[in-house]
């Protein structure tokens, strides 16, 4: 099916509200959720909304939570989440960098103790759209799903990596990837009947590669929330050995440097942890050049010959825009497991039928 984004974001946010967010939070959570949604990144998109109010429910995530700071300095601070909601932490958390950066020229904040905090790619646009160039480490203490190059065993949180980069007069350029092989969230959209994990994207316990979702889930019965604890596989890392590595720095960085803690065995609160790094062009006397040497680059790098017939080079975020402009005009596409979920939280918050209806609407 296919739902317009305003009427999806308005129902995300009155599941929100009725859950007891503030409005300015439930508004946070939908708008980021489908934000994420029309970049095609549906595994970070609506499609959380149950496990959201799940854990809100158990108390693991916190309502209308406020950035407090650990430690700081002109150039750097650390940053605790409380275990709030991660669309209302990470726009704190980033405007707390954009604004020191704005002053200092560079600036590093250590957020640890957010809850999921959604698509990284998102916090490097609100970068970019403010001028700066940002990188991202991000890690998920209390989270194991990956395996890493040479095992079987979860060791890895599925630890995502993110740059953005401001473009005078341009789109911003955005690299933004989990460093396993699939993100856990594109397992869940694949377990409610949306697009199937690439070959061997998972790794059973006695070495087969797989691509069922049920090898991190365990039995899958009907729509709902799903619990990778269940499931005996792990996803691969991405790009074997490199991807490994990446994670394992993501995992050190976003997890050990910012005190919120690495994937570790026992049960632990799941938070994530993320290690951003803000730089204005300025700063380095650059910013006339950087802005044409990057157009300049951009158009080389896209000049390639494309290696299939009617196909094009890419650059980070191109396809991102691409989809938000589809979905935009066209709606963004639900499988119905998903919406059905969706539509059942609803009615557990307390919105009836008519209600859902009038929003969908």
């Amino acid at each position: 099916m296919l739902i317009g984004a305003g009427a999806l974001e308005r129902l995300v946010a009155a599941i929100f509200t009725a859950e007891g967010c503030s409005d300015a939070e439930s508004a946070a959570i939908a708008r980021h959720l489908v934000s994420s949604n029309l970049a095609g990144h549906d595994s970070h998109g609506v499609i959380r909304v149950p496990r959201y109010v799940a854990t809100l429910r158990e108390g693991r995530v916190v309502k209308d939570r406020k950035l407090t700071v650990v430690t700081e300095n002109d150039a750097m601070a650390v940053v605790d989440g409380g275990f709030g909601f991660g669309q209302s932490i990470g726009e704190q958390a980033v405007a707390f960098g954009v604004a020191k950066a704005a002053k200092s020229g560079i600036a590093i904040i250590a957020l640890r103790n957010s809850a999921h905090i959604g698509r990284i790619g998102g916090w490097a646009e609100i970068a970019a759209e403010a001028g700066f160039v940002s990188v991202h480490f991000v890690n998920v203490a209390g989270s194991m799903l990956v395996a890493p190059f040479g095992g079987v065993d979860r060791r890895i949180s599925t630890a995502p990596f993110c740059v953005g980069v401001p473009v005078i007069g341009e789109p911003p350029i955005i690299l933004d990837f989990a460093t396993s092989l699939v993100a856990e969230g594109k397992v869940l959209v694949a377990s409610n009947g949306g697009k199937s994990l690439p070959a061997g994207a998972l790794i059973d316990p006695d070495g087969t590669l797989s691509s069922d979702p049920q090898s991190l889930y365990g039995p899958i019965t009907g729509p709902g929330p799903r619990n990778y604890r269940k499931g005996k596989g792990s996803i691969r890392a991405m790009g074997e050995h490199k991807g490994s590595g990446l994670a394992f720095m993501c995992e050190i960085l976003g997890g050990a440097l910012t005190g919120g803690g690495c994937a570790g065995p026992g049960e632990r609160r799941v938070a994530n942890g993320m290690l951003s790094i803000y730089m204005s062009p300025q700063v380095f006397g650059s910013d006339n050049f950087f802005a044409e040497e990057t157009r300049r680059y951009v158009a080389f790098f896209k000049s390639s010959r494309p290696a299939s017939p009617g196909s094009e080079v890419l650059t980070p975020g191109e396809p991102e825009r691409r989809y938000r402009k589809k979905r935009l005009a066209e709606g963004v596409p639900l499988e119905s497991e998903t919406w059905q979920a969706i539509r059942a939280t609803a009615l557990a918050a307390g919105l009836d039928e008519k209600r859902i209806a009038e929003i969908a609407e």
